[in-house]
Parts: C-alpha cells; sequence; structure tokens
C-alpha cells in the first residue's frame, strides 16, 4: 500500500508560481513511476507530467516550458514546480504513484484568478 500526500496548493494570480509537493510512504519509492494530474471542473482528468523511477519525465503539450516535475528519492518526495500560471491551470492537482497499482493522493486545488 502506497500513500500519497499533496500539499502547496492555493491561490494564484495569473504569471505567478507554485510549487506542489507530494510525500508518498513506503522504503521503495525509488521504484515508483510518478506523476500529476488534474482535474477542472466539468473535464476529464489529465496528465500533466510525469516521471519514472529512472529519471525519464514527459509533459503535456499545455504546460511545457512552464512546469517542471522532479523527485527527491531520499525524502520520497515528487515535486511540480509551476511558473507563468494562466487561468486554464485552475483545477484540482493529483498526485499518482504506479508499482503494483496506481495510487492516487487526495488533490490539492490550484486556483489561478486575479
Amino acid at each position: 500500500q502506497v500513500q500519497l500526500v499533496e500539499s502547496g496548493g492555493g491561490l494564484v494570480q495569473p504569471g505567478g508560481s507554485l510549487r506542489l509537493s507530494c510525500a508518498a510512504s513506503g522504503s521503495i519509492f525509488r521504484f515508483y513511476d510518478m506523476g500529476w494530474y488534474r482535474q477542472a471542473p466539468g473535464r476529464q482528468r489529465e496528465l500533466v507530467a510525469a516521471i519514472t523511477s529512472g529519471g525519464s519525465i514527459n509533459y503535456a503539450d499545455s504546460v511545457k516550458g512552464r512546469f517542471t516535475i522532479s523527485r527527491d528519492n531520499a525524502k520520497n518526495t515528487v515535486y511540480l514546480q509551476m511558473f507563468s500560471l494562466k487561468a486554464e491551470d485552475t483545477a484540482v492537482y493529483y498526485c499518482t504513484a504506479r508499482w503494483d497499482r496506481d495510487y492516487w493522493g487526495q488533490g490539492t486545488q490550484v486556483t489561478v484568478s486575479s
């Protein structure tokens, strides 16, 4: 069983920045493939960014050049650094871990508004 706890969401103005963190349980975090998804009201959940256990990274086209995913295996934590935030980035952001199955965090709200 893998438990995931997200933090770092909040209200930010357009053009601002936020860093999301996701702390994972377990002693084999380094073997998990990790990801961030988001879901806006009335829309399907979508992949934002992912990082494998080997360090391969991919991003949704809509966030390329603005968001950066990274992981710290010593801290069992994955991060999503978000720059140049737009209103359309407003959503609940979920952390995921893939091991024996997919695990999800409870989500953290990001609101981009002036």
